[in-house]
């Protein structure tokens, strides 16, 4: 396998960014890494931050491991990060809106037709309905990784209901707690102003019949929700209500809100809850977490639902493979970030090469997430590659590949010490009707095993926090 590009500089020298880092790191000695670690594993649980994995054993509600060294950009890749992921979220909110209007990029030939209206994320409820603004993924969670000194890839897009985004800010409270003499060394750029930037967001969406300062409401699944503390801590820090199903209902197609004062009339539901789950009128009868009724008053434009409903169109692992096309199509620009090299096994003569490479590729399930349903070719048994060989046979319109990217390492504190570990980035992009917004940095997840290159929470991986120096 390709030696993995450490951002930190190997033995002979630091990178700029990490100059004071490595200092730091050989200057403390690792007792007190041990106890900081301690300390900041029980800052998360007195604050509450869990996650829980579904179907897993034991402590429901474990927190995530965070790593106390954190990663650093500069100020010029983290320029060109945020030029390439808001041109992203651009092309990505221009191909939901078309696929549900007018559908010129299938009728130009550039994306198959039954890669979209085939999709099991395609929905027919949202053909012709334009979302106040015209904007669909508000809030879109898009993951790079890094290979080399100047190569940034995107691994996926995430444009339904993205999460982590609590980590990134409460890692940065404990880091600033446990050292501040760090921090003293550094001029950290800020990432406490996201919840405000997400309400500025939300409000700018405001459908047109609404007068005066929009209502904005976070919809839960409620407290059995794996992601349960975030949707809790990013009402209470913008300043709105949590809210279930249950709480709200429709009159006359307007959405309100149930208080101790009455009904209160609600202009913008951001959602944390699936499509399938959001109106038992028109998804599944059966949901008791959504609200009869939603959706009707979301065509009547009387109230906006951020992530727009249908947009998990754009963030299907198979169309992944089509959207440095759409960043062509509808910016006439070329991509500032690149895709990974993706196979789609629908195809006759790329499901070939994969079946015939499953050694050296990773094979993901285009509806998976969380780093289920996906195989890594290097790190898999004979069995298990030919367990999954059957399935793509079965199903080959499921699976995509990729090949095994040398994803970059940053010194991460383990049991054995300080040690390099793989890392990906999730930065968060705020897209609203007046701008864009990213807060700078995001949520580096990395993976805690050694050699293991799967960073998802759910698959044993951890989070640091991000570190964007100023200019």
């Amino acid at each position: 396998m390709v030696q993995a590009f450490d951002e930190m500089g190997d033995g002979a020298g630091s990178r700029a960014p990490y100059a004071a880092i490595r200092e730091w790191l050989a200057s403390t000695p690792p007792e007190v890494f041990a106890r900081k670690r301690r300390e900041a594993e029980m800052l998360f649980r007195r604050i509450g931050i869990t996650f829980a994995v579904y179907g897993e054993g034991g402590d429901p509600e474990r927190l995530i491991p965070f790593d106390i060294i954190p990663r650093v950009l500069d100020a010029g890749e983290w320029q060109f990060l945020a030029r390439g992921l808001e041109q992203r979220a651009r092309a990505l909110n221009a191909f939901i809106r078309d696929v549900y209007h007018a559908g010129e990029i299938i009728k130009a030939g550039r994306i198959p037709s039954e890669l979209v209206l085939r999709n099991e994320s395609f929905l027919p409820a949202m053909k012709g309905f334009a979302p106040a603004g015209g904007v669909y993924t508000h809030v879109a969670g898009i993951d790079v990784v890094r290979v080399a000194e100047n190569e940034f890839y995107v691994l996926e897009d995430n444009c339904r209901t993205p999460s982590g985004v609590s980590y990134m800010l409460e890692g940065r409270e404990v880091m600033m707690r446990l050292f501040p003499d760090l921090f003293a060394r550094y001029r950290v750029r800020p990432v406490s102003r996201y919840p405000e930037a997400l309400l500025e967001t939300l409000r700018s969406v405001a459908p047109p019949a609404c007068k005066g300062e929009p209502t904005a409401v976070l919809l839960t699944p409620g407290p059995y929700n794996s992601a349960y503390y975030e949707h809790s801590f990013l009402a209470d820090e913008m300043g709105v209500e949590l809210v279930e199903g249950p709480d709200l209902f429709v009159e006359d197609e307007i959405v309100f809100m149930r208080t101790t004062q009455g009904p209160r009339r609600v202009d913008v539901v951001y959602r944390r809850i699936d499509d399938a789950f959001l109106d038992p009128t028109v998804f599944r009868p059966e949901s008791v977490l959504g609200v009869p009724g939603l959706m009707r008053a979301y065509r009547a434009g009387t109230v906006t639902l951020a992530n727009a409903v249908g947009a998990g169109i754009a963030d299907d692992k198979a169309v992944y493979i089509h959207v440095p096309e759409m960043v062509r199509f509808y910016l006439g620009e070329e991509p500032i970030l690149k895709n990974v090299p993706t196979w789609s096994c629908a195809r006759h003569d790329e499901r070939a090469y994969v079946l015939e490479h499953l050694d050296e590729l990773v094979v993901k399930d285009v509806h998976g997430s969380g780093g289920y349903g996906m195989l890594v070719g290097p790190h898999a048994t004979t069995s298990e590659r030919s367990q999954f060989a059957a399935k793509i046979a079965a199903a080959p319109d499921r699976y995509i590949a990729q090949p095994t990217l040398a994803l970059s390492t940053c010194p991460t504190f383990v049991e054995e010490g300080v040690a390099p570990r793989h890392v990906d980035l999730r930065p968060y992009v705020l897209v609203g009707a007046d701008r864009v917004r990213i807060v700078p940095g995001g949520l580096t997840r990395v993976a805690l095993r050694d050699g293991s290159l799967v960073v998802n929470s759910s698959q044993g991986g951890g989070t640091k926090d991000t570190w964007v120096l100023e200019g």
